[in-house]
């Protein structure tokens, strides 16, 4: 028989795209917040939008390690 590995599962697939496209929307909503405090003025916010945009690939790609290092054992 085959066993299957934790990575198979297609729920944790699904899990985890949709904890990624939270976070990203999280972060750059952060990011268009903080934009808009600094200084409201276009470039701010467009200056925050790209930092939480950033900021919010880098932890896409630390879940995504992190997946892929749970998936292994």
């Amino acid at each position: 028989m085959d066993k299957k590995s934790k990575g198979d599962n297609p729920w944790r697939a699904a899990g985890l795209v949709g904890a990624m496209g939270a976070d990203m929307a999280v972060c750059v909503a952060l990011g268009y917040f903080l934009g808009s405090r600094l200084g409201g003025t276009p470039g701010w916010v467009v200056f925050g939008v790209l930092a939480g945009l950033a900021a919010g690939i880098m932890t896409c790609v630390m879940l995504v390690r992190a997946a892929m290092r749970d998936g292994d054992g």
